[in-house]
């Protein structure tokens, strides 16, 4: 048996966070080691690994979470721009393997990321 991952014990109601959106497939929570002055992330119910690890039966959900990432980067008012990160595998920044959409915003991005 894998142990939990720290979203999954969120979306179980498990461990508190700071709610921003909550649907059948997915939530939306404030980072709680924010990148910048908005740092929000979108997360799946279903569990998926990292991005390498999702099938054709995902792309539903995986267009849902972009366009959830669009909403609550609307409702936290990032109107002059965000950026959207999915990290995939420890080299790539991943720190959890649960997929998730970062949302950035609040500050000028650099270029490149990274």
């Amino acid at each position: 048996m894998i142990d939990k991952t720290i979203f999954q014990k969120i979306i179980d109601g498990e461990i508190p966070a700071d709610l921003l959106h909550d649907d059948d497939e997915c939530v939306a929570i404030r980072d709680a080691n924010p990148q910048a002055p908005s740092h929000l992330l979108v997360i799946p119910k279903k569990l998926i690994r990292r991005t390498s690890e999702a099938s054709q039966e995902d792309k539903t959900l995986l267009g849902h979470l972009l366009l959830v990432a669009k909403k609550v980067a609307d409702e936290e008012g990032l109107n002059e721009g965000f950026r959207i990160v999915v990290n995939n595998g420890p080299a790539g920044g991943e720190s959890v393997p649960h997929l998730h959409v970062h949302v950035l915003g609040g500050r000028q991005m650099g270029w490149p990321p990274g």
